[in-house]
């Protein structure tokens, strides 16, 4: 009694997390895997850290102001006024304030600037793309589950009417009619079935437990999904896919910034042909002490000796051992490389957008195909179950009909989702939006 009451209430549990199961839309799962995928979140301080060089940039062009004083002491024996020595203990203070501005850097402060800003663009052309694989990962992987599930339900109808078939054997043995083989073989039907619903079953925890790591979620618990009803969508063509991919796709955009990035890098480097003026200046005193002599007072040696500053540097760059030279080429090497993963990025994204366009039209002309075979299938089961339930077809046959129809409705789900999982990508690509 206290088994039952165990297994009552287990199941009770069951039922209870399956009713209250988290249900989340394609939206939800996309939003979520976003905002809590690790590679996303790192390419977030990537764009923080290319904030920081902005700023940086920009606070070169502010002057530098430094203050300073020391404090020292002598003690023994030095030299006087009239040239001799004696013993005296000496301290002196100074103090001294200066500025540095710079008011030109061959360009440079400009270019590095310019150089950060595009820097940072790419960046975050980097985090959209990031965000971009994410989602093409998660609509994959929910057209899984939602394959997964169809799936199950076909293997659970198989199993019903397998089920129901033993049943039926198991009457007609008992009424005599039929001998006991032909109840044995059903019922090693069915057992083949069940194996098959339970390997259905756990193609779906597989499919929802990918899903949830995708999500970054703790635990696939209570974790479902809603379905979705698309159809049979219109297949846009790969050229008119790929037209609009080079627009708005975020790998192509950050592969054309990355050409800007190396031409600011080729700018920043010439600044060092450039030459560089500045402008300096420096206040500042001292007070000196000699114990056993009279001194000024401090503020009178403040005043006395007072001393300011004001100057201008000009550096002109005549030789720098080629390092300008070598420092130009080794940018020009770089857009060249940029230039390089630009062409190599749109290769990769037309091969991409082709293959999911002949994908997908493959995976339409076999749905609709297999709608059809399935729709004559379906007549033919009836049929023959007609004929083998009015004993005018053997259990072999009625087995057949029944598998043919399994496998042809299983074909037709493998297809639909196909067709289904091909066209978003091609939407994806198309609108960059879900």
């Amino acid at each position: 009694m206290n088994t039952y009451r165990l297994l009552l209430c287990t199941a009770v549990l069951v039922a209870n997390c399956v009713a209250h199961a988290d249900t989340w839309s394609l939206d939800s799962c996309v939003n979520h895997a976003i905002d809590h995928n690790l590679t996303v979140q790192a390419s977030r301080l990537q764009i923080m850290d290319g904030e920081l060089s902005v700023t940086e940039a920009k606070d070169k062009f502010l002057p530098s102001v430094r203050a300073g004083a020391s404090q020292g002491f002598s003690f023994g024996r030095g030299l006087t006024a009239q040239n001799t020595y004696a013993d005296r203990n000496t301290s002196n203070f100074q103090w001294s304030v200066g500025l540095d501005l710079p008011l030109f850097q061959g360009l440079s402060e400009y270019r590095q600037l310019k150089l950060a800003k595009s820097n940072l663009q790419k960046l975050l052309y980097d985090c959209e793309a990031a965000k971009d694989n994410i989602t093409l990962n998660v609509i994959t992987q929910y057209l899984q589950v939602l394959y997964a599930k169809e799936v199950l339900e076909s293997s659970r109808s198989q199993l019903t009417l397998t089920t129901f078939e033993v049943e039926r054997q198991k009457a007609l043995v008992e009424s005599g009619k039929v001998p006991e083989a032909d109840l044995l073989d059903a019922e090693a039907q069915m057992a083949q079935d069940r194996l098959q619903v339970v390997t259905s079953e756990n193609d779906v925890q597989v499919a929802l437990v990918e899903l949830a790591n995708l999500l970054q979620l703790p635990s696939s618990i209570g974790f479902d999904i809603s379905p979705i009803d698309e159809g049979e969508p219109i297949i846009p063509t790969a050229d008119a896919v790929f037209k609009a991919a080079m627009l708005h796709n975020n790998s192509i955009l950050s592969s054309r910034q990355g050409i800007k990035v190396a031409e600011n890098q080729i700018s920043l480097a010439k600044s060092g042909y450039l030459p560089t003026l500045g402008f300096s200046s420096n206040i500042g005193s001292s007070y000196y002490k000699v114990n056993g002599m009279i001194n000024d007072s401090f503020s009178s040696q403040m005043n006395h000796n007072l001393s300011t500053y004001v100057g201008f540097s000009l550096s002109i760059p005549i030789f720098d051992a080629f390092s300008t030279r070598n420092n130009v080429r080794r940018a020009r090497l770089q857009r060249v490389s940029a230039e390089l993963e630009l062409d190599r990025q749109s290769t990769e994204l037309y091969k991409t957008i082709q293959l999911a366009y002949y994908q997908a039209r493959g995976a339409r002309d076999r749905y609709f195909a297999s709608q059809e075979t399935l729709a004559k299938t379906s007549a033919s089961f009836n049929a023959t179950q007609e004929k083998y339930n009015l004993g005018r077809a053997t259990p072999a046959e009625f087995e057949q009909a029944k598998n043919n129809l399994y496998r042809t409705r299983i074909n037709s789900i493998q297809a639909h989702y196909e067709y289904l999982l091909r066209h978003r990508i091609l939407m994806f690509y198309q609108s960059n939006s879900l």
